[in-house]
């Protein structure tokens, strides 16, 4: 399932994220973890200021579909290829890092 680990990967990876009132490392994300998060930032998004969220929510989104379509039980499981793709879409890093 998982390609070989890089650098980026791995940094991308141990980036923690505050989720489940805890900051937590991205690749120990769940499946339900990334659809909580897709779940809750669509509700929010809105108009005006709020509408900034949506690209997010989507991202989120994409994650969970990634993560259904592998087999993916967590985040470190998916190929290399998609955690670089998503990382900076979720704002895990900052987009154009």
């Amino acid at each position: 399932m998982s390609a070989p680990s890089s650098p980026d990967r791995r940094l991308i990876l141990e980036r923690e994220v505050f989720i489940r009132a805890a900051n937590r490392p991205f690749g120990e994300l769940t499946l339900a973890d990334a659809r909580e998060r897709a779940d809750e930032l669509r509700a929010v998004t809105g108009w005006g200021p709020t509408v900034r969220v949506a690209p997010v929510a989507r991202a989120w989104r994409e994650l969970t579909i990634a993560m259904e379509r592998s087999g993916a039980d967590r985040v470190r499981d998916l190929d290399t290829e998609q955690v670089l793709e998503l990382a900076p879409k979720l704002w895990v890093v900052l987009p154009g890092s």
